[in-house]
């Protein structure tokens, strides 16, 4: 089985420990960055299977993170997925547009996670 191993991108502290503790509890290993500007160099330094990227953040948004994630991953297999209190449907069509794979609305539960990942 290949190595789980996810990144988990939000700028607040508290947020990245919760996600990171559903992810260990399910068999992955998790890097954390506290903005998509730290979590480029990371995604072009090492494969993630998966990404669990927050919408709201300073400096580069969820966003633009997810479309130069998508231009460093090439053709390596990568499940981004938004993670965020907006989830109005206009706005969920708008994340997938822009090369998310899925959204998880704040505040995120294990079985819910669980079921959006469990082909990885």
């Amino acid at each position: 089985m290949p190595e789980r191993i996810a990144l988990v991108v939000d700028d607040n502290s508290t947020n990245r420990l919760l996600a990171g503790t559903i992810l260990k509890k399910l068999g992955w290993q998790i890097v954390e960055a506290a903005s998509g500007d730290a979590a480029l160099p990371l995604a072009a330094a090492q494969p993630f299977s998966l990404v669990l990227l927050d919408i709201s953040m300073p400096g580069l948004s969820g966003e633009d993170t997810c479309v130069r994630l998508r231009e460093i991953q090439g053709e390596r297999p990568m499940r981004i997925i938004a993670y965020t209190a907006h989830a109005y449907p206009e706005e969920r069509a708008k994340f997938l547009e822009v090369g998310f794979d899925d959204i998880l609305v704040k505040p995120i539960n294990r079985l819910q996670l669980e079921s959006m990942i469990a082909d990885l």
